[in-house]
């Protein structure tokens, strides 16, 4: 009989495999609390977001606290950083059940033993569709500023008018059919990954950037309130994001959407018509 006492036991390496959902969701837990902090922190700004928050005034009436950062290239990147990092932290949180349940898919085939690396590459890949949305949101900053649409120092439109036609736009893409299509890719990562998943470190890629597309679709709306209410205003920040995850994960939340989009374009439409034009 062999010697049960010199059989070798597993392996570390094959013992951290078996904990795949614990290491990327670890992973996952350090990327949200270093973008939390990052957030918070105002890092590269003239003021932190905490100091933004208690400094805003009313919608479409922020604080005049002179001209703000002059739009350099070195502004520029900041200022993506800004978006992405807080993207990262508001996104990230409500796209775990997707990651969680690719790793699993991945545990389950032939390529099990490197599901860790498929997950965090999922996870990349959800991560850098935020980042041209951030792109894009940086340019319509830049934009907003140039034609004096938006208060520099607190980043939050200054115009009454133009706020009430923002709520009023992402209230009524609440109501459209792209919103409800993305939604339902989103509330549903089985049946996305069942369409959508392929193989190998490029697929993963692929898949993850698709799967952050959707809810880009889902999301962006909703994520351009921050002009709003303060880019770096803490209440919107945490507000904006719990409903999305709310929209995304509760169960039989089809009446969250349109409910939003009537309470917006109600908003929206008390800005407009208590506007000075």
């Amino acid at each position: 009989m062999p010697d049960e006492t010199n059989t070798p036991g597993p392996g570390v390496f094959e013992l951290v495999l078996k904990r795949d959902h614990a290491i990327v969701l670890g992973g996952v837990v350090l990327i949200v609390i270093a973008s939390i902090w990052y957030t918070v922190a105002g890092i590269g700004m003239n003021m932190s977001a905490i100091d933004m928050t208690l400094m805003a005034g009313p919608i479409g009436q922020p604080m005049a606290m002179g001209t703000g950062g002059v739009w350099t290239g070195t502004h520029f990147v900041l200022i993506f950083a800004m978006w992405w990092v807080m993207m990262i932290a508001m996104m990230t949180p409500s796209a775990t059940p997707a990651v969680l349940l690719f790793i699993a898919l991945k545990r389950a085939g032939p390529d099990g033993g490197r599901a860790t690396g498929f997950g965090l590459t999922f996870l990349l890949g959800y991560l850098v569709a935020w980042a041209v949305f951030s792109l894009l949101a940086t340019s319509m900053q830049w934009g907003l500023q140039h034609i004096g649409l938006l208060n520099a120092p607190m980043m939050t439109i200054e115009s009454r008018l133009f706020a009430g036609t923002v709520l009023m736009a992402a209230g009524g893409y609440q109501f459209s059919g792209l919103k409800h299509t993305c939604l339902r890719h989103c509330q549903s990562p089985a049946m996305f990954l069942s369409r959508h998943a392929r193989p190998g470190f490029s697929g993963a890629f692929r898949a993850g950037a698709l799967h952050g597309g959707f809810c880009l679709g889902c999301c962006w709306a909703l994520m351009a309130l921050l002009f709003v209410g303060g880019i770096m205003n803490l209440w919107w920040i945490t507000g904006i994001a719990v409903y999305v995850a709310l929209e995304k994960l509760l169960p039989r939340s089809v009446w969250l959407a349109p409910a939003s989009g009537a309470a917006l374009i109600g908003m929206g439409g008390w800005l407009i018509a208590t506007s000075v034009i």
